[in-house]
């Protein structure tokens, strides 16, 4: 089993994600293949720390998360 993180976008009148190309290689991926995805929302900056190591991060949009959460104490 692979474990990724993605964004959910807009197409057209569906929401989609995006399967990184690391993945798509790993698992031998191609167009027409059918997946199992197992979906759950990360909410909190708390559930996701750590999470993305690899990822290049927004600062900002971390910090006012973070600000968010704080205020919620």
């Amino acid at each position: 089993m692979a474990e990724t993180q993605s964004t959910i976008k807009k197409w057209g009148s569906s929401l989609g994600v995006v399967i990184p190309s690391e993945i798509v290689k790993q698992k031998g991926l191609r167009e027409g293949d059918e997946v199992v995805l197992e979906i759950s929302k990360k909410n909190t900056i708390r559930e996701i720390f750590g999470v993305l190591k690899h990822k290049k991060l927004n600062s900002q949009k971390i910090k006012d998360e973070l600000r968010r959460e704080w205020s919620k104490w």
